[in-house]
Parts: C-alpha cells; sequence; structure tokens
C-alpha cells in the first residue's frame, strides 16, 4: 500500500527503475513500453506524457547513453507514450551542442528525426497538444528568436519546424568550420560544440579516434541530406513555406547560410543523394510561387494554356487575338493619353508603370516580354499618328515624347527599383563579392535588340528621319573610332556621309537608353545595327564646331545663336542646366534668350533630356527672389519679360500635354496661380518690350497665365457632372483645389527618403518652386473668380447692385464695346444709360482695371449684351465685335464668356436663332459634307447618324449664346498669337455644342470648316463624336463594336484577326487615299467617354457585352459534340483542349479590354461600384435561357473565368498589385466588402440566381489570381473573413487553393494553414522540390 501510495506522488522514480532495470535484464522494448503504459495509466497519468519526455531524455544525456535507452525512447515515441514533437525539441537543445563527443547519440538523434518529424499529422490531435508546443518554444526560444507574439499551436509547429533544420544547417556550417563566414559568427541556438568528457561505455565502440571522426563526418553528410529531406518532404516543405512568407527577415539568413553551405560544404559533395545545386534548386526563388499550391484550381489550369504561346506577332501590329494581345491595356493607357481635351494631375510615367506591374504579374512574364510589350506598345502610338490631322489636339510631338521620354524612364524606374531593393537586401552579407541582381536591366537589353524583328514598327515619320539617320551616323563614327561630339550630328547632312546612316525609331530608343544608363555603347556594335564602319571623315564633311558646344565655351547669345539653339536639342543635361543659370543671372536679354531657348527643340525633340528640361521651366516660373530686391511689389514683375516669353513658349497643346505626362502639372498650376494673383492685381500702367520688338503689359503677362491655367482642369464643366458611388465626383480631381493638393503631397514627401525615382523627381520640381505648401487661400482673388465661376455654373446671375465697383466697371466695358451704339444714345444695359453720354473719343479709351475686377464685371457684360442682342436692341454683328473687342482687351475674358455662356446654354431660355447668312453665318455651304463625313467616320461601330436636316427647308438653327460663341471664335485668326487662346475656346465650344440637341455641334462644325479648311478632318472627327453624347444606346453599339473588333468575332472561326490593330487602327483623317476612312471604333470611343454625362451606366452594360461575348466565343469556338464531352467531365478540359485554349484566351482578352474601359472611363469610383454593386447584383440575379443549356459546363465556366478576371483586372488597374501607389490605401475596405459578400454566399448565408458553375469558377478564380498575383491583397483582409473562405474552398474539395489563400495571409492565418497542413490531405507538391 505504502509503495502504490509512492507512486501516486512521484511515478517518474518508479518508471526509471523500470527502465534501468529493463536495461540490465535485456528487456525488449515494446514490453517496457507497455508496463510503463500500464504503470502510468493506473495511476491517471495521461498519455502522451510530456513529464515523462523530460525524464526519458534526461536519463539518456548522458549517463545512461546506451543503445537499449534510445530503443525504449524510440518505442515510447512510437506508441505515444511521449509526445514525439517534445522529445526531438528536447533532444536538439540537448544533443546539438555535444554532437562531436557523442556522434553515435547525433546520428540516433537525426534518425528519429526521419521517423518523426515527417509525420506531425498524428501529433495534433493529441489532448496537450497546446501545452506541447508551448514547452516546445520554452526549449527553443521560439518568442525571442521569431519575435511572433502568439501562442497559436499552429505557429509553434511552423517555428519548430523552421527552428530544427535551421539548426541542422547551423550544426552542419560548424562542423565544416564555416559558421565563422556568416555576419554573426554564431548559431541562434547552442549548436556549436561543447567539450566534455567521452564516455567509459564501450558499447558504440567510441574509444577509437579514427571510428569518431567517421562517424562524424558521416554525421555532417546525414544532416546535409536530412536538411533536403525537410525542403522536399510534401508535409514539412509547406510548413517551411509558410516560414518563408511570414518570417522574411529570419528567412533570409537561413537562405544565406543554406547557400554558404552549398557554396563551400565538402560533405555535401560526398553525399550520394544531394548535390549543391539540387540544394539551392530546393531554396531558389522559382520554387516559392503559390500557384504550385493551386494546381487543382481550373482557372491556374488556363492560364498555363496562355502561358503556353510565345510572343509571336512578328509584324508587331497586334493584328489577331495572339500573345502580344496581352499588352492592350497599354495601347489604350497609352493612346488615351493623347487626349488634348484633358490632362493629368498624376504623372503618366507612375500610371504606366503601375500597369506594367500589374500586366507582369497577372499574365505571369517575364520583364523580358513585358517591357517588349511597352516598347511595341508606343511604337504603335507612333505609327497610329505617322501624319496626323491638323487641329488643336496632341500631334506627333507628344506620340514621340511618350516613345522616347516617358517609355525609357518607366522603364529605367522599374530597373533601378529592382537594383535598389536588391542592394538593400544584400547589405550585410557574409559574401562581398555577391552582386546586385540584373534581371529587369538584362531583360531590357534584350527587348531592345530584339525589337529590330519588328520592322514596319520602327520606320520613322518624316518629321523624325533625320533625328534617326544622325543616331546612326553617330554610332557608325563611333564604331569606326572616330570621336566626335552628339551635337556634332546637327552640323552635317546625311548626303555628306560616304555611307548609308539610315536610320530608324530603334537607333532613337537605343540613344534614349544610353542617355539613362540603361545600355552602353556596346550597343552600338549589334549585329545589324550599323551598316558599316569608315576609316576618317570625308572632305566634304564641314569640320565645324557645333553652337551649343560653342555655347558651353562661353560664347554669348547673340540673336543668330539663339536661333540656333532654339532649332537644335540639348544633349546633354549640363548643357540644358548652363541655359537655366542664365535664365536665373543673367540680363534681362538673357534671361529672355534662355527662355526662348528652353521652350525650344529641347522642350519639344530633346527627348533625352526632356525631363530635365520640363522641370527647369517649371523652376523658372517660380524664379528666385532677387538678392538686391526691396520693392513693395512682387519681385515677379521684374521678371515679367522672361515669364511672358516662357508662358508662350509652353502654350501649344504638345507642351502643355509634355508637361502633363511628366507628371508637373501640380507643379505647374502652382506657378500659374502666382503668377496669376501677382500681374491680375496689377493696374496696366506699365510695360515691356521684347527683343522681338513685342510690347507687351500685365494684362498680356496675366491673360497668358490664365489661359494656361484653366487648360489644367475643365473648367467650363459643373464639377458634380461626374460624380460616382460613394467617392468624390472624377470632376473634383480636375479643380484647382485638387492641383494644389497633389502638389503639397509632393513636398511632403520631399522629407523622406524615397525609393522611387519619379517621386523623387517630383519631390525636387516641388521643394525646389515652393518650399512651403500653397492652397487657394493663398490666392484671394483667384479664390473669388473661382466661386463666381462655380456660382454662375451652378444658377443665373444675380448680384449687380448700382452704384458698386463691379457695376461701374460693367458700365465701363460695355461703353467700350458698343461706343458707337452708345453715340447714338442707345444703351445696352437695360435699366441704366451710359454715364458719360456722347463725347470726346478719350472718353471710350480701354480703362486702365486689374484683370481681376475685368473678369468679376464680365459675367454681367455678357448677360447684357446677350439680353439687348435678344431684344433687337443689338444686331448679331455688333453683339461678337462687342466682344470681340473686349476680348482683345483683355484676352483672358475668354474664359469667363465661355463660363457664362455654358451655363446659359444649359439652363435653356435662351431662344434659338436662325443660321441663315444674314445676321448669322450660314452653315448650309458643306453641311451636307459634314453628315456624309460623320456616316464614314462612325461606318465601323454600326451606329446611326442622325440627319442634320434641322425641320425640312428650315435654315439650322443654334441657341443664342451658342450662335453668339462660335460666331466669335471664327473671327480669331489662325495665327499663333490667338493659337494659345483658341486652344482653350476650343474645347468649350466643343462641349457648348454638345450639350445642346442634334445637330448643334455639326453645325458648329460646318461653320468652322468655312473658316479652317485645314482642320477640317479635327473638326468632323469632333462633330461625330457628339452622336455619342446624345444617346446611351449609341455608346453601347461602340462598345459592343470594340469588343467584337478586339476579338474578331465578325468572323465565325475562333481565329480571325482581332487584337490592337483592329481595336485602335490607323488614326483618322483624309490624309489616306480615299479621303476620310472609318475610324477605329477604339479611338472613337477614347475621345468620347470624358463627355458622357452619367458614366455609371457602363457598369452593367460592360458586365451585359462581357456576358454575351462569353456565350458567343462559346458557341462560336466549339463544334456541337465538343459540348457532349463537355458534360461528361467535371471542369470541361479534358477533351477539346485546343478549342478550349483558343476559347480561354479570348474571354481573357475581352475582360481586359472590359476592365480597361472600366478603369479608363470611371477611375476609382467607377471601379469600386462595379465591384460593391454590379457584381453582387448580378450573382444574385437569374441569367439562364434554354439555348444556353445546350453548351453544358463550358459556357457557366467561361463566364465565372470572365468575371473573375474583370474583377482582378479592374481592382489591379486602379489599386496596384502591391502598396506602393495611393490609391491602394482605399483597397482593404473595397475588398474586403466584396469578400465578405463572397464568404456569406459560399456559407450559404446569400442564395445567388446565377449558375453554381459560375458561382464557383468565379470564386475560385478570383481567389487564385489574388493568391498568385497579387498576395499583398490577401494580407490586408480580415484573418477570420479569410479563415471563412478557406472553409468554404474545402467544403468544394478546393483543399489546395483553401491553403494557399491561409499561406499568403499573413502570421495570423500561418497557424491556421499550418493546421490544415497536418489535417489535410493534400497533393504532394513542394514549393521546394
Amino acid at each position: 500500500m505504502e509503495m502504490c501510495s509512492q507512486l501516486h506522488l512521484n511515478p517518474w522514480n518508479s518508471v526509471l527503475e523500470l527502465t534501468k532495470t529493463s536495461q540490465e535484464q535485456g528487456i525488449d522494448p515494446l514490453s517496457w513500453a507497455i508496463q510503463v503504459s500500464s504503470k502510468l495509466s493506473s495511476v491517471g497519468v495521461s498519455l502522451p506524457s510530456s513529464e515523462l519526455a523530460n525524464v526519458l531524455v534526461s536519463h539518456i544525456c548522458w549517463d545512461n547513453n546506451v543503445p537499449t535507452a534510445w530503443k525504449f525512447l524510440e518505442k515510447a515515441m512510437a506508441h505515444k507514450i511521449v509526445p514525439s514533437l517534445l522529445v526531438l525539441g528536447l533532444l536538439s537543445a540537448r544533443v546539438m551542442p555535444y554532437r562531436h563527443s557523442h556522434p553515435a547519440a547525433f546520428r540516433l538523434y537525426m534518425e528519429l528525426l526521419e521517423r518523426h518529424a515527417f509525420t506531425v499529422k498524428q501529433y495534433a490531435p493529441l489532448p496537450d497538444y497546446q501545452k506541447i508546443m508551448n514547452s516546445l518554444d520554452a526549449i527553443l526560444n521560439f518568442s525571442q528568436i521569431f519575435t511572433l507574439q502568439t501562442n497559436e499551436p499552429g505557429v509553434r509547429l511552423v517555428q519548430f519546424v523552421f527552428s530544427i533544420v535551421w539548426q541542422l544547417v547551423n550544426a552542419s556550417l560548424d562542423d565544416e568550420g564555416l559558421l565563422q563566414l556568416t555576419p554573426e559568427k554564431q548559431s541562434k541556438w547552442p549548436t556549436e560544440t561543447k567539450d566534455m568528457d567521452v564516455d567509459h561505455h564501450d558499447s558504440y565502440n567510441e574509444k577509437k579516434n579514427e571510428h569518431r571522426e567517421r562517424l562524424k563526418t558521416y554525421n555532417t553528410v546525414m544532416a546535409i541530406e536530412l536538411i533536403g529531406k525537410f525542403l522536399k518532404n510534401k508535409v514539412t516543405s509547406r510548413i517551411l513555406y509558410l516560414a518563408r512568407q511570414n518570417m522574411s527577415t529570419q528567412w533570409g539568413i537561413f537562405i544565406q547560410r543554406i547557400q554558404l553551405l552549398a557554396k563551400n560544404s565538402s560533405a555535401l559533395r560526398n553525399s550520394e543523394v544531394m548535390t549543391p545545386d539540387g540544394l539551392l534548386h530546393l531554396i531558389s526563388d522559382k520554387q516559392k510561387n503559390m500557384s504550385h499550391y493551386c494546381q487543382k484550381s481550373s482557372l491556374l489550369e488556363f492560364h498555363g494554356i496562355l502561358q503556353s504561346t510565345p510572343l509571336d506577332d512578328s509584324t508587331g501590329l497586334c493584328l489577331g487575338v495572339s500573345r502580344s494581345a496581352l499588352w492592350l491595356p497599354l495601347d489604350l493607357l497609352l493612346e488615351d493619353a493623347m487626349d488634348g481635351y484633358q490632362v493629368n494631375a498624376t504623372s503618366a510615367i507612375e500610371v504606366i508603370a503601375g500597369l506594367v506591374k500589374t500586366l507582369q504579374a497577372i499574365n505571369s512574364t517575364s520583364w523580358y516580354e513585358i517591357f517588349l510589350g511597352l516598347w511595341m506598345a508606343a511604337l504603335r502610338l507612333v505609327q497610329r499618328e505617322r501624319d496626323p490631322i491638323e487641329g488643336p489636339v496632341p500631334r506627333l510631338d507628344t506620340r514621340m515624347c511618350m516613345l522616347l521620354s516617358i517609355t525609357t524612364l518607366v522603364i529605367s524606374d522599374l530597373v533601378e527599383e529592382e537594383e535598389s531593393i536588391a542592394t538593400d537586401e544584400i547589405e550585410g552579407a557574409m559574401d562581398s563579392n555577391n552582386q546586385v541582381p540584373r534581371t529587369r536591366r538584362t531583360d531590357l537589353i534584350f527587348s531592345v535588340q530584339n525589337l529590330t524583328e519588328y520592322h514596319s514598327l520602327l520606320t520613322p515619320p518624316k518629321s523624325v528621319i533625320d533625328k534617326a539617320n544622325q543616331a546612326a551616323a553617330k554610332a557608325m563614327m563611333f564604331i569606326s573610332g572616330i570621336n566626335v561630339g552628339t551635337a556634332y550630328f546637327e552640323c552635317i547632312s546625311m548626303p555628306d556621309m560616304p555611307m548609308n546612316c539610315s536610320g530608324n525609331l530603334h537607333h532613337l530608343i537605343v540613344e534614349a537608353c544610353i542617355a539613362r544608363n540603361l545600355l552602353d555603347t556596346s550597343a552600338y556594335f549589334w549585329s545589324g545595327y550599323v551598316s558599316g564602319h569608315i576609316n576618317q571623315l570625308p572632305q566634304s564633311v564641314p569640320n565645324q564646331v557645333s553652337d551649343w558646344s560653342l555655347f558651353m565655351k562661353g560664347a554669348s547669345l547673340t540673336p543668330s545663336m539663339v536661333i540656333a539653339l532654339v532649332s537644335t536639342p540639348a544633349t546633354s543635361l549640363a548643357e540644358i542646366e548652363k541655359v537655366f543659370e542664365v535664365a536665373v543671372n543673367g540680363s534681362d536679354d538673357e534671361r529672355i534668350a534662355a527662355a526662348t531657348i528652353l521652350c525650344g527643340a529641347s522642350l519639344i525633340c530633346g527627348w533625352n533630356i526632356q525631363e530635365h528640361t520640363v522641370y527647369f521651366i517649371t523652376r523658372l516660373l517660380s524664379p528666385p527672389v532677387p538678392v538686391d530686391y526691396s520693392g513693395c511689389d512682387s519681385y515677379l514683375i521684374g521678371y515679367a519679360p522672361m515669364l511672358n516669353v516662357l508662358l508662350v513658349g509652353i502654350a501649344p497643346v504638345d507642351c502643355v500635354q509634355i508637361f502633363s505626362v511628366h507628371g508637373l502639372v501640380p507643379q505647374l498650376a502652382g506657378s500659374l496661380m502666382t503668377i496669376c494673383e501677382v500681374f491680375g492685381s496689377c493696374v496696366p500702367n506699365i510695360s515691356w518690350t521684347l527683343t522681338s520688338g513685342e510690347e507687351i503689359s500685365a494684362h498680356a503677362v496675366f491673360s497668358n497665365a490664365f489661359a494656361l491655367l484653366l487648360k489644367l482642369w475643365r473648367f467650363n464643366h459643373p464639377p458634380v457632372e461626374y460624380g460616382v458611388g460613394d467617392v468624390p465626383p472624377v470632376g473634383s480631381q480636375l479643380t484647382p483645389e485638387y492641383l494644389l493638393l497633389v502638389r503639397n503631397s509632393h513636398l511632403v514627401s520631399s522629407g523622406n527618403m524615397l525609393k522611387d525615382p519619379n517621386r523623387r523627381r517630383l519631390a525636387k520640381v516641388a521643394s525646389s518652386s515652393s518650399p512651403k505648401p500653397i492652397f487657394v487661400d493663398s490666392f484671394p482673388k483667384l479664390k473669388v473668380w473661382y466661386r463666381q465661376h462655380l456660382a454662375c455654373i451652378a444658377s443665373p446671375l444675380s448680384g449687380l447692385v448700382n452704384g458698386t465697383p463691379v457695376y461701374r466697371t460693367v458700365d465701363t466695358l460695355l461703353n467700350m464695346m458698343f461706343k458707337r451704339i452708345n453715340r447714338g444714345c442707345q444703351s445696352v444695359t437695360s435699366g441704366s444709360s451710359s454715364s458719360s453720354g456722347p463725347g470726346s473719343e478719350d472718353t471710350y479709351l480701354r480703362p486702365k482695371l486689374p484683370a481681376w475686377d475685368i473678369l468679376e464685371a464680365v459675367p454681367f457684360v455678357a448677360d447684357a449684351a446677350l439680353t439687348a442682342c435678344s431684344h433687337g436692341r443689338l444686331s448679331p454683328r455688333e453683339l461678337c465685335t462687342g466682344l470681340k473687342d473686349l476680348a482683345d482687351y483683355l484676352p483672358a475674358t475668354l474664359a469667363t464668356i465661355v463660363s457664362y455662356f455654358s451655363a446659359e446654354v444649359t439652363r435653356g431660355v435662351w431662344k434659338q436663332v436662325f443660321m441663315n447668312g444674314t445676321d448669322w453665318p450660314s452653315p448650309a455651304a458643306n453641311l451636307s459634307n459634314v453628315e456624309e463625313h460623320i456616316k464614314k467616320i462612325l461606318a465601323a461601330t454600326g451606329v446611326d447618324v442622325p440627319s442634320l436636316a434641322a425641320g425640312g427647308s428650315s435654315p439650322a438653327a443654334l441657341p443664342l449664346p451658342l450662335a453668339a460663341f462660335v460666331s466669335l471664335t471664327i473671327t480669331y485668326k489662325l495665327d499663333k498669337a490667338s493659337q494659345r487662346f483658341l486652344n482653350l475656346a476650343g474645347p468649350a465650344l466643343e462641349s457648348l455644342a454638345a450639350g445642346c440637341p442634334w445637330p448643334c455641334m455639326p453645325i458648329v462644325a460646318s461653320l468652322w470648316t468655312q473658316k479652317a479648311k485645314r482642320w477640317s478632318d479635327f473638326l468632323v472627327f469632333s462633330a461625330s463624336r457628339t452622336v455619342f453624347l446624345h444617346s446611351n444606346d449609341a455608346v453601347v453599339q461602340l462598345l459592343k463594336s470594340c469588343f467584337s473588333a478586339t476579338l474578331g468575332l465578325n468572323s465565325t472561326c475562333i481565329t480571325s484577326n482581332g487584337g490592337v490593330g483592329a481595336l485602335l487602327g490607323h488614326g483618322f483623317g483624309s490624309h489616306f487615299s480615299g479621303g476620310i476612312s472609318p475610324v477605329a471604333p477604339g479611338i472613337l470611343y477614347l475621345r468620347v467617354y470624358r463627355s458622357i454625362r452619367d458614366i455609371m451606366f457602363l457598369r452593367e452594360e460592360i458586365v451585359a457585352i462581357l456576358m454575351q461575348l462569353v456565350k458567343d466565343i462559346t458557341f462560336t469556338g466549339l463544334p456541337r459534340e465538343r459540348f457532349e464531352k463537355l458534360k461528361k467531365v467535371k471542369s470541361g478540359m479534358k477533351h477539346g483542349h485546343l478549342s478550349f485554349a483558343a476559347a480561354i484566351t479570348k474571354v481573357k482578352l475581352a475582360a481586359s479590354l472590359g476592365a480597361s474601359f472600366i478603369f479608363l472611363s470611371g477611375g476609382l469610383g467607377l471601379v469600386q461600384s462595379l465591384i460593391k454593386e454590379t457584381l453582387p447584383s448580378w450573382f444574385m440575379s437569374i441569367h439562364w435561357s434554354k439555348q444556353e443549356g445546350d453548351s453544358g459546363a463550358m459556357l457557366p465556366l467561361l463566364r465565372g473565368y470572365a468575371l473573375a478576371y474583370l474583377m482582378a483586372l479592374c481592382g489591379a488597374f486602379i489599386w496596384g498589385v502591391d502598396s506602393s501607389s495611393s490609391a491602394s490605401k482605399r483597397r482593404p475596405k473595397i475588398l474586403e466588402c466584396h469578400l465578405e459578400f463572397v464568404a456569406s454566399a459560399v456559407d450559404g448565408k446569400i442564395s445567388l440566381g446565377c449558375d453554381p458553375v459560375t458561382w464557383r469558377a468565379y470564386v475560385s478564380g478570383f481567389l487564385s489570381l489574388m493568391v498568385r498575383c497579387m498576395p499583398s491583397w490577401v494580407v490586408e483582409v480580415d484573418v477570420e473573413l479569410l479563415k471563412r473562405l478557406s472553409e468554404g474552398l474545402r467544403r468544394w474539395n478546393e483543399k489546395e487553393l483553401a491553403f494557399a489563400l491561409l499561406g499568403v495571409g499573413g502570421v495570423g492565418t500561418m497557424g491556421a494553414a499550418a493546421e490544415q497542413i497536418i489535417e489535410t490531405d493534400l497533393r504532394p507538391f513542394s514549393p521546394f522540390s
């Protein structure tokens, strides 16, 4: 009885006695295990017992380190008398430090590892699992080493497996003397060997040193082989993958040690199982992609089909649905940037770079392919308008800027991004010879080399031929050993060269890359790059120094020198910097000359230094305060001549677009507001004479700045015109407040260590122009005008009070405008009379008033003049003459006139006036031609053009404000002086006419065509766009035409031509043979969508069109017998593989086009509305017809995939695939809202109306894309929501995807992912094998 009581109190002494007795008597280990189990069960000890594990390990180490004791321990582990994982943890802490003195024990430990570490699945259900894992933490110090504050057993399991493998690596390094080569020179665990007295037991024959050394060597080989097994095993490799995902810092150190081992281990080279290359392959980046786990996902299967086709569009025109069509969004984005009616606050470099990264991730392509796709898209952009039409729209200069400046900067930034990240990662690495990976740079070089295969895209436009030839000649001279400066080639003509120096766009691309250090001059030696070499320059070639070289050597800026430097672009940053220094520090004349040079060829075609040119121009618009300045007025007044030269120089449409694509619109707006505030407050009593002899006043400087400022946002459109969903209206992104907000954000960023090169450039501009934030409140005069402008748009004009300064200004301006009428004692202002009456000519001299005072009065002036005309007190001719006099007096008034007329037209209170050729100009001479041309332009869309006949034989009619405005604009000459104001009035006139009933815009186009015949193509095209603004049905038809053209569905053959060539065509205009030709539907849509007032309807329409297209693809692409076979298989992919591959290619292309249109048309608001409202509504609605039932699983499957791609692409386009963009901050909320809907539907909490196959395809497809392409999205989702989604996928038997979703979900889901590994029978596929 006493013995039994003692056993209850301390059973471990009894177990130890039993163990020692059994050892001495040679009892069979199984019998021992049965006796121990029986003893412990009898006293109520639950098994497996953690306490017994400690007892047995302590028993062995080291007083009983004999084979029998190890056998007893192994039997206890096998029969779950002790927790195996705990035993392994205890042994690792005890055996590792003494593996040299007890090599046999170390070997036995590794054998136990091999037997039990790979069967963790059987230990999870144990009752004390949580306690066991906490004990392991106490033994191996997980919390301290991995700094993860969590008690989840799944997380502890990951840490345990990672720790065991890491200890094996450290032990192997230490055994071979390599641990000292690591930066830490030690292990995080006590794996370094410790000396101790060798056991006196002779059981292992350890007395022989030779045997001991052989055993130690064998142990090192075995440890390395065991490491490989951990990396290969289907369970432990997945667990280690979780460590890789969630403990990146520690994993990086671990990988460095593996690499050190592979490079230097002699034991590894002696292994018959593992090789150095094999070990490195197991931990290579190629093995880390989570898509390995998604092999069962049918979305990934069809993604694999897409990847199997090469980039084989040898023509480069992207005709047909080939691999090249993957880059369709790039073509659309680049072409969209050419819309001269809109500038962007965001740099095209940032937008394009984000899109490039998105497409590279979504399509799983190499950087070589995406770079080649980007080059080809930019080349197609140039080729579409190699002979552009004339008009106030961007032309070839902007397209060349996109190719040679913007595209090159995008690629340069992406290359720098990779190399800077890699540099950070290898800092502190043990190997000082580590090289920065240059994958992107290498792929760039190959992409530029292989452009020569696309000959049709490389043909230079006429205006660029000389530049291309000079680039080719430069390369030929270089390889010939003739060293001349770059600027030298401006001095010679190509006929003087002894050999053919015919160049193309490829030569210009290479030069642009060399200028930005992406390539070096070794590119000149590429095969076929030049046609030969010469020994010396022939005598016919002039031996002279270029004007830029003379300028750099100190030559003065004489008129002839200025002309030369204006017409020839600078070739280096140093040259542009010197011009800037002259503009800042020179005399007044030198400043004017420098400003003129900067706005010349260096801005327009100095592609290799263009980003520096726009930067310096922007800085000059906010010049520094002179050192000797002490006046009361603004110091900017002293810079008036230089500022005016700059304002005029950058006013052309192409120049504005160049600033826009470089992202300098917010900086430009801030500078222009300051100039407007200063010069708009000046009384024009002083003037300046330019070197050209032109005299300018404060009014001229203000008007030039004001007209340019208004181009930076759609000032004549209501700010709520594009309100979308629960986000700010799209229009608000074009307000002065928004532009300053963006500008200030660049300024704030400048204080950080920015790694994004583009943001660094913008921050530099912002901080140099004005180091402090600026707001609209900083410009009180501008703010007053802006509020009046908004009030004029929102409600009828009111507030003019007799006797106020504004009233007196109104009266003065009316007297100036209509002086002849006032002399006849007839008043224009209703209810008032002339304050002066008939008098001398001086009475009607132009008043000396500040510009802001005049602008405040202009709406009332225009209202009075329009009212007088409607009542017959003014003739139409007198009205237009008066308005023209006002605009000539202060050109900036044109903007306020536009604002007032636009508001009045929308109110519909003014009578129609007949354009009869008597009172008003008549469009009858060519109205029928305009109608015919419009029909030709729209021929490819299938849209009906309404007749232009307005009521039989009645003359055409326009609302009075529109008639007045068009009559005013046609009084302008098409010269350079008027061009900058027509560039402002033109879009406003079109917007004004488009808002009126049909056929107002064609009438306006007819009138203007008579004025400017060379603008005929542009005007007719503008008129054709308004067809879509009056009918949503026409817009839908246009969208259908875009999809059909892209997919080539006009033919019954699924491989018929389509692609970018069919969507965007080759521009428009009568310069093509045969006159006006049909315009590609994509071009039409890109020029129409900004004027669609109800942009929201596009969501449902694009989804509906996409679903109909999937149906058309399904029934067009697969024969009837294929459908019958598809019904018999789950995925529909085992039969008809080729047809399915072709169909899914087109489905993906259709989704890409739909996502691009949604992204471009409505931006963030439309995308979020699609995700939150349209897609859930579609899934809950019923979509089925009898005909669809004949398609088996094919149609619903493809529809699910199409919607998955649409959703993923829309989100990726707007948010990016990572968290680098500002828009990504909105992603978590919207994404979680959508995934909550998905999880609720998967859980059965929401009833769906769509086909179950469609729903499953959508869910598995979208989640697969998130896991594989956008893992950063997954990390942002709530942990519990991810677990719900994962459970739903497991119920669908999508076990691999369920695990993958948790695997990339961050630390919060790591435990659940680990538990899935040990609970689920996952496919035997390892990410490390």
